[in-house]
């Protein structure tokens, strides 16, 4: 973390792009805020904006603004998010999961610095605004697969911050869960609760697969539950406290560094096929708070027309939705870009385009249990 600190020193000094790179949960959006705070523009507006969270169709009236009457429900003018960020600092998370047409667009304006709002008929003023970005995706690999552009990459990528994971991290693991015990307990108006070697020993060898959000979320709930007693082994989730979480050897492998987003794609494919949960509290409450992208909602989709030779309807009783789903189900779908051509499934016998490690793997734990 010490050269994190000095990466964002180094970034605080200039206004040049910055990308902060990292897997979920680590911290990106803290780090574009400190390097905002300790630059020269730290008293002026610091707008962040989740590229995964917006529709596609949405994004560039967000971005760009829009013209009243441009289109419906277009009541007033809108200035956008980069007019709002005017002299500050706009920061886009997640800048890995917009379409093609997006990352066109906001290539156009990082070459010009001008400003086309939906519906005007010219370009507006030029706009002093400075970018950091954000993504937990492999964008070079993104680039292979023709998923991301090139040339935006290297708009984007002038000062590049890399946040390690929490498992990468482990001296930093006491420190955390001593501020977190501090901050919960102080909310909830408790005495704040010691942490037995036992546990902490447990803590600092879990794998964190969501970083320190899961951590934060971990710690808030044992200050819940002690009451200002001592938090023991007894006291940890049940997959902490009975999980293999030993230390690895000095010959063991390097950790993947993709494996815990893997294993959060298969945990989401065995809740929808193998314990029968709703798609809506499954793999959508998953894609809207980041934990997947839509290359692997797309793959859950693949995987429910493989398995209904190409029906969306006989879907929705595979992913345990309800008939009158069907309209929400498919503009979900199509919103965020993962509806797929059903003709290609209609003829298809065996077998699934796999794109990616990622999917896989969890294709091939489908696979492996048939009973799913």
């Amino acid at each position: 973390m010490q050269t994190v600190f000095a990466e964002i020193d180094t970034a605080a000094r200039s206004d040049a792009k910055v990308l902060i790179t990292g897997e979920t949960g680590v911290g990106k959006e803290a780090v574009a805020q400190a390097i905002h705070q300790r630059s020269r523009r730290h008293a002026t507006p610091f707008v962040a904006v989740n590229c995964a969270g917006v529709p596609d169709t949405l994004l560039e009236s967000e971005f760009f603004g829009h013209v009243r009457g441009s289109f419906t429900g277009a009541v007033q003018d809108k200035p956008g998010l980069l007019r709002q960020a005017h002299t500050g600092t706009l920061f886009m998370d997640e800048v890995g999961e917009m379409s093609l047409r997006m990352q066109a667009l906001l290539l156009r304006f990082l070459e010009s610095g001008e400003i086309q709002a939906v519906g005007a008929g010219a370009m507006q003023k030029r706009t002093d605004v400075r970018i950091i970005a954000a993504t937990h995706r492999d964008l070079p690999r993104s680039i292979d697969s023709r998923e991301f552009r090139e040339d935006l990459y290297y708009r984007l990528n002038v000062l590049q911050v890399r946040i390690p994971p929490l498992r990468d991290r482990k001296p930093d693991i006491p420190l955390l869960t001593a501020h977190y015990l501090r901050q919960f307990a102080g909310l909830h108006r408790v005495a704040p609760p010691a942490v037995t070697p036992a546990a902490m020993n447990i803590l600092v060898q879990h794998r964190w697969p969501g970083n320190i959000r899961e951590l934060r979320n971990a710690v808030e709930r044992l200050v819940l539950r002690a009451q200002g007693t001592d938090i023991d082994v007894a006291d940890l989730p049940l997959e902490m406290a009975t999980g293999t979480v030993g230390d690895r050897g000095a010959s063991s492998p390097e950790p993947d560094p993709l494996q815990p987003h893997r294993e959060r794609l298969e945990a989401i494919i065995e809740r929808l096929f193998v314990k029968q949960e709703s798609f809506w509290t499954s793999a959508y409450t998953h894609f809207m708070l980041r934990d997947i992208t839509r290359d692997d909602l797309r793959f859950i989709v693949r995987l429910g027309l493989e398995r209904t030779r190409g029906s969306y309807r006989v879907m929705l009783g595979l992913f345990n939705m309800n008939a009158a789903d069907y309209k929400r189900f498919m503009g979900f779908l199509k919103q965020h870009d993962c509806h797929l051509p059903f003709q290609p499934f209609r003829t298809l016998q065996g077998g699934v385009t796999v794109t990616n490690r990622s999917q896989q793997q969890s294709f091939d734990y489908v696979r492996s249990n048939p009973e799913s």
